[in-house]
């Protein structure tokens, strides 16, 4: 995927069906709708995925981002919800103990219901975007830039691109990802979905969506200070268990997580459901979801040639009710 130094490009956050925001975000950072296809003269739009599920507006948003890429005004990478939607479709290989790669159960149904209901009139543009995910990048690398949804986990992601050329997977790829453990389950599960872990003698917890988690979400990125405790090491808006927050971390534990080193080109994800005034990480990382579909913040981060992060480049719109 080529990647033009000499353009500027507006990286967008979690969209989850929330078209509305979406235009007002796009028309915020000078783009125009002409011919049906929103675009910019001088920028191009960068998504970091998970489109669909949860909103209101999920068929709309699909079209506003599929004619924005196919018109060569936006680059869209692929979500943990676009691959929800792809494993949910797509049979486990042969003699594996599930029918498919997402098991049909009552809580993924859950996950998966508004886009459901979404496309229960359309099936025949359902299975078309179902195709149009299974080509969409996992990761793009920029040189002096890089996006990927959760998680850059460089050794994977050098195992995808000596695989495949590039971020760009097939479906058997897709395929082979039932089976835990394998290299195509991890690349999923940790470019996808972050690193995500037990939380300790088997406790659960409940996020933001009311579903129960026995894992969190932790943080990847190189601290001047590392963490010392669970809730330190947590990267989620949901808090932890009181009980957990405090405990001090294994010794060497954290050091053992870390996948984006301060020297590390910049990198842009979404995923993990911030919340607050958006704003940096690190001068080299931004999560750009802001759970506008729990009425947040839609983000764009106006990215040029700079090589750290500047505060007054974050733009976004209010999703309220």
């Amino acid at each position: 995927m080529q990647i033009d130094p000499q353009r500027g490009y507006d990286i967008i956050g979690d969209i989850h069906g929330c078209a509305d925001a979406l235009e007002r975000l796009l028309a915020g950072l000078g783009y125009r709708k002409l011919g049906g296809v929103w675009q910019h003269g001088r920028r191009m739009a960068i998504f970091l995925g998970d489109i669909i599920d949860r909103g209101p507006q999920i068929r709309e948003s699909l079209e506003i981002v599929r004619l924005m890429v196919e018109g060569g005004h936006a680059h869209c990478i692929m979500g943990n919800h676009e691959y929800y939607a792809l494993a949910w479709h797509t049979a486990a290989p042969a003699g594996s103990k599930q029918t498919f790669v997402r098991e049909h159960s009552r809580r993924h149904a859950g996950i998966w219901q508004a886009t459901a209901q979404a496309f229960a009139n359309h099936p025949y543009e359902w299975q078309d975007y179902l195709d149009w995910f299974a080509g969409l990048p996992l990761f793009i690398d920029g040189s002096s830039f890089r996006v990927v949804h959760a998680c850059w986990d460089k050794q994977l992601i050098e195992g995808v691109v000596a695989r495949f050329g590039g971020g760009q997977i097939d479906r058997a790829f897709i395929q082979a990802s039932a089976e835990q453990g394998s290299f195509a389950h991890q690349v999923f599960n940790r470019l996808l979905r972050g690193i995500n872990l037990p939380l300790p003698g088997g406790q659960k917890m409940f996020g933001q969506d009311g579903l129960a988690r026995r894992t969190y979400r932790a943080r990847f990125w190189q601290e001047d200070q590392a963490p010392r405790t669970y809730a330190e090491l947590a990267f989620q808006p949901d808090p932890m268990p009181d009980n957990i927050a405090g405990q001090r971390l294994p010794k060497g534990f954290y050091q053992q997580l870390v996948q984006h080193q301060v020297a590390d080109p910049l990198l842009f994800v979404g995923h993990y459901w911030r919340d607050g005034e958006p704003a940096m990480i690190r001068p080299n990382l931004a999560c750009l979801d802001y759970s506008a579909v729990n009425g947040g913040r839609l983000v764009a981060y106006r990215l040029d040639d700079e090589l750290s992060l500047q505060a007054e480049k974050f733009v976004w719109v209010e999703n309220r009710a």
